[in-house]
């Protein structure tokens, strides 16, 4: 789920080395909450107007969370 949210999030921005996916340890429900963080310069760019690019990232990843399992929260920092 890293890779796939960090691919997705370095093909929208201008730095891309800057983009770091994190995850934490899954809460007590099993919910693991993945967090993107970019570049200053580059927040606006994932979050998109009225965050519809952020809601598109979230619906992707849980998505492909729903395929193995999983329950997940996706955090643009």
């Amino acid at each position: 789920m890293q890779e796939l949210l960090s691919i997705i999030a370095k093909g929208l921005v201008d730095d891309p080395d800057s983009v770091s996916v994190e995850a934490d340890a899954p809460s007590e429900d099993g919910t693991v909450v993945y967090h993107i963080h970019v570049a200053e310069s580059d927040m606006g760019r994932v979050i998109g107007k009225q965050g519809r690019i952020a809601k598109a990232i979230r619906t992707i990843a849980r998505s492909a969370a729903i395929r193995s399992d999983e329950k997940i929260v996706v955090e643009i920092d």
